[in-house]
C-alpha cells in the first residue's frame, strides 16, 4: 500500500491519500477469501491495476479508487450501493461501467459486433470506465501464462481485436503496443520467438549504429542551443510481423527495424522543424517518407515529425522528432496532457487539433483553479469533446461505423461504398424509413435503400457532412456535367458542320459571354440539357458573328507590314518596346497574351497579329514554338521599359492538402503582399487533396515571387508554380 500512496502523490496532481488508502483496505477486505488462478491473493490484481492507472494512464485519484474496487461488485457480496455509500457516486459509476463491460464479454451468446455496441455506448457516461478497463486488461495479459491454452487464446484474440485498437484511438501508444505484443505471443508463439530472437542477436550492432548515427546530429543540436534527448528503440514485435507479412519479407530483409527518436525540451513547435533541417542536412532524406503530424495531427491528437534518411552506412533509418509535451501525449494519450499542464504550469494549449482544442482549454482552466469539482469538470470535458463530436452507428449485420456528429444516411452510405452512396434513395434507421436528410444518432442501426436508377443531385451537397461523401458527390456531379458538356459540344459541331458554319474558339467564347454564359462549357451544357435548342443556339451565334464576319472581309488576307501597322495602331502605356528599332514604338498597340500572362521581368517576344496589334508572350510560352514555325517573320524581340508602371495579370497554380480554412489562408497570404489584387480563385478538391488556380494583378516578377514565398509557407501547400492557360 505504501508504494501505491507514494507513487500516487508523486505522479498525480490531485491525490487524496486517505481516500485511496480507505479504498485499498476495502478492496483487501472484500476479496479476503479470494485467490487468483496463480494462487496469489486476489487483491494483488486490483492493486496492480491501480498502479498501472497511476504509472501509465495518469488520470486522478477517483480513477485509482475505481481501479482498486473494479471487481468488488462482480466478485464479492458487496453491492454498488455499498460502493456509492463509502466512496461517492463518481467512483460507483466507474465501477458500475467496468462491471457492465465485464458482463458483456462473459456472455458467449453475444456477438463481437454487439460487444462493440454496448462498450461504445457505455463510454458516453464516463470515459474513465474504459481507461480502468485498459489497465485491467493489461495486467491480465501480463499474467496470462497461468490460464489454460483455450482461455489464453480467447483473451488474446479479444485483446487484439478490441482493446488494442481502442488504446490506439485514445492515444495510449505504449499500452496498445504491449497489448499487441502480448496477444501476438499467445496467438503466434513461433513467429513471436523468431522475431524476438532475431532482434536480440543484432542488439549490439543496432546500439553501435544508433550511436554513430546520433553523434553528428547531437553536435549540431548543441550548437543551436537546443536541449534534447536522442534514443533508439526497436520496433514492436507485432508491428515488425505485420511488415513481414504485408511486404512478403524475412526479418533480415526489413530496413526499418528500429527508429531514432529526438525529444526536444522546448515549448516552440518550430524547433521540431529546425531539428528536421539539421537531420536532413547531415543525412539524405527519403522525400516520400516525410510525415508532418506536428502541423496536421492524427485524429487521436498524436503529433510528431516522421522522416526516413539514408545513414552513412547506406541503411534507411526512421527518425521521429517531437517536443517533450508531444512525447508525453504520444506515450500516454490524452491523460498525459493535463498531467503535463499541471507539472509545467503552461498557460496555453499545445494541442493544435480540431478534435482536442476545446478539451485542452477546459483542462488548462481546471488546473489553474483548485475547485473541489475539478474531477467532475474533467469528466464532463472528456465526455463533451472526445465523444460528442462523433457518433457510433451500425450496419444491419452489427458492423460498427464511426461518423461525425450531424451525419446523415448519405454519409453512412458513402462510408460503406461509393456505389452504395451513389444509388442511395433512403434508409431504414432502427427499422423505420427515414429521408436522406435524417440526422443519425449514436446506437442507430442503419440499412441503406438503393436503386440502380438513382443519381446524386446538387442538393445532396447540402445534406452530406463528411469529406468522403461530399468528395464522391462532387466527382459524380462533375462527371455527369462533363458528359452533358461533351454531348452539347457534339450536337453543336454536328449542326455547324451540316450548315457549313466555322466559328473559332475565341469567337465562341466571346459570343457565349455576351449571352451571359460563364464559358463555352456552360453553353454546351445548356444545349444538352435542353435549356436552349440547337436551332436557337445556331441562330443566336450567327447573329452575333455576322458583324465580325463583315469586319474580317474588309481586312486584307495578308498580315500588314510593320510600317503600315504602326501608322494605324493606337498608342499604349509604353511598358514594352521593340528591341533594335525604337522608332517603331510610336503609336504601337500592344496587348498581353492570355495563354501565358507575361509580367515585367519575364523574357518576352511579340507576335504581329491581324487587327490586334502586337501580342506579347513570354519567351517560354508553349504557343510561341508553333508560331515561330508558322509566322517566323512576324515574331519580334521585345523588352520591358524601365519606366514601366501598372498592374499585370498573372496565373498561379497551387496544389496541397485539403483542410478547413485552407482557402482563407491562401487569400490572406496573397493579400498580405503589398499592392496585390486578387482577380479570381478556382479550387477543386478530391480525396483530401486540392488543386487550384489563382489569378492576381502584380507589378513584376519580383512582386510575383513574394506571393510564391508567402504561399509556400502555408501548412499543407505542396506546389506553387506559374500557370499557363
Amino acid at each position: 500500500m505504501r508504494l501505491l500512496l507514494d507513487e500516487g502523490k508523486r505522479s498525480l496532481p490531485k491525490f487524496n491519500s486517505s481516500a485511496v488508502e480507505k479504498a485499498f483496505r476495502f478492496c483487501v477486505n472484500a476479496h479476503i477469501n479470494d485467490l487468483r488462478v496463480s494462487g496469489e491473493p486476489y487483491y494483488t490484481h486490483p492493486l496492480q491495476v491501480a498502479l498501472i492507472v497511476i504509472r501509465e494512464i495518469p488520470l486522478d485519484d477517483i480513477s485509482v479508487m475505481a481501479a482498486l474496487l473494479h471487481d468488488v461488485v462482480e466478485d464479492t457480496m458487496f453491492s454498488l450501493k455499498d460502493i456509492e455509500s463509502e466512496f461517492g457516486s463518481e467512483v460507483a459509476a466507474i465501477v458500475d461501467g467496468a462491471t457492465k463491460i465485464s458482463d458483456v464479454f462473459a456472455s458467449r451468446e453475444i456477438t463481437q459486433a454487439e460487444n462493440y455496441r454496448k462498450l461504445l455506448l457505455s463510454l458516453v457516461n464516463d470515459v474513465r470506465v474504459i481507461l480502468v478497463k485498459f489497465a485491467d486488461r493489461l495486467h491480465n495479459m501480463r499474467t496470462i501464462d497461468v490460464l489454460s491454452p483455450e482461455r489464453q487464446t480467447r483473451m488474446a484474440r479479444e485483446t487484439m481485436e478490441l482493446y488494442a485498437p481502442f488504446a490506439h484511438r485514445f492515444g495510449l501508444a505504449n499500452i496498445k503496443w504491449e497489448l499487441e505484443d502480448l496477444s501476438f505471443k499467445v496467438l503466434n508463439p513461433t513467429a513471436y520467438n523468431q522475431i524476438k530472437s532475431g532482434l536480440n542477436s543484432t542488439r549490439e550492432e543496432r546500439t553501435e549504429l544508433i550511436e554513430r548515427f546520433a553523434q553528428p546530429i547531437a553536435e549540431k543540436l548543441q550548437v543551436e542551443g537546443l536541449k534534447f534527448e536522442i534514443n533508439g528503440r526497436p520496433k514492436h514485435l507485432y508491428s515488425i510481423y505485420q511488415k513481414m507479412v504485408s511486404q512478403g519479407k524475412q526479418l533480415d530483409e526489413l530496413y526499418d527495424l528500429f527508429a531514432v527518436r529526438i525529444i526536444l525540451d522546448t515549448n516552440d513547435d518550430n524547433d521540431c522543424f529546425l531539428a528536421y533541417g539539421i537531420v536532413s542536412s547531415i543525412y539524405r532524406p527519403v522525400p516520400e517518407r516525410f510525415k508532418n503530424y506536428v502541423s496536421i495531427p492524427k485524429k487521436n491528437g498524436y503529433r510528431s515529425l516522421h522522416t526516413t534518411v539514408i545513414s552513412n552506412d547506406g541503411k534507411r533509418v526512421e527518425v521521429q522528432i517531437r517536443t517533450r509535451a508531444m512525447h508525453e501525449f504520444a506515450e500516454r494519450g490524452v491523460a498525459a496532457h493535463f498531467r503535463y499542464k499541471a507539472q509545467k504550469g503552461a498557460t496555453s494549449s499545445w494541442i493544435n487539433s480540431t478534435d482536442l482544442e476545446e478539451w485542452a482549454s477546459w483542462v488548462r482552466d481546471i488546473f489553474e483553479s483548485a475547485g473541489d469539482d475539478a474531477a467532475h469538470q474533467i469528466q464532463e470535458s472528456f465526455k463533451l469533446n472526445l465523444y460528442q463530436d462523433e457518433i457510433y452507428v451500425f450496419t444491419p449485420t452489427g458492423e460498427l461505423r464511426i461518423l461525425p456528429k450531424g451525419a446523415t444516411p448519405i454519409d453512412f452510405a458513402f462510408d460503406i461504398h461509393s456505389q452504395v452512396g451513389a444509388r442511395c434513395i433512403g434508409a431504414k434507421v432502427n427499422n423505420r424509413i427515414v429521408p436522406l436528410s435524417h440526422e443519425l444518432q449514436t446506437g442507430d442501426q442503419v440499412e441503406i435503400l438503393t436503386s440502380k436508377n438513382q443519381t446524386p443531385g446538387n442538393d445532396w451537397l447540402k445534406i452530406a457532412v463528411t469529406h468522403k461523401a461530399r468528395t464522391h458527390i462532387r466527382r459524380i456531379l462533375n462527371e455527369d456535367r462533363r458528359g452533358m458538356v461533351a454531348r452539347g459540344r457534339e450536337l453543336w459541331e454536328k449542326r455547324a458542320k451540316k450548315l457549313n458554319i466555322s466559328v473559332n474558339d475565341d469567337d465562341l467564347e466571346r459570343i457565349t459571354a455576351q449571352l451571359k454564359y460563364q464559358n463555352r462549357s456552360d453553353f454546351f451544357y445548356a444545349i444538352a440539357s435542353g435549356d436552349i435548342t440547337i436551332d436557337d443556339a445556331v441562330t443566336t451565334v450567327l447573329e452575333k458573328l455576322q458583324p465580325r464576319a463583315a469586319e474580317a472581309e474588309a481586312r486584307s488576307d495578308q498580315a500588314p507590314s510593320f510600317e503600315k501597322f504602326s501608322s494605324t495602331a493606337r498608342s499604349d502605356v509604353g511598358g514594352v518596346y521593340i528591341v533594335g528599332d525604337s522608332s517603331r514604338n510610336t503609336n504601337v498597340q500592344f496587348s498581353y497574351a492570355r495563354c501565358c500572362n507575361p509580367v515585367p521581368g519575364d523574357d518576352i517576344v511579340g507576335v504581329v497579329t491581324v487587327g490586334s496589334g502586337i501580342k506579347v508572350h513570354r519567351s517560354s510560352c508553349s504557343n510561341i514554338q508553333d508560331l515561330k514555325t508558322k509566322l517566323g517573320s512576324r515574331i519580334l524581340e521585345l523588352q520591358w521599359s524601365i519606366t514601366n508602371r501598372g498592374e499585370f495579370l498573372a496565373g498561379i497554380k497551387i496544389t496541397g492538402d485539403d483542410r478547413p480554412g485552407m482557402l482563407s489562408e491562401i487569400t490572406s497570404a496573397v493579400n498580405a503582399v503589398q499592392s496585390t489584387n486578387i482577380r479570381g480563385v478556382d479550387i477543386d478538391a478530391y480525396d483530401s487533396v486540392f488543386e487550384g488556380t489563382l489569378t492576381v494583378y502584380v507589378q513584376n516578377t519580383d512582386h510575383l515571387q513574394k506571393i510564391f514565398d508567402k504561399l509556400h509557407r502555408i501548412r499543407g501547400i505542396r506546389t506553387v508554380e506559374r500557370f499557363e492557360g
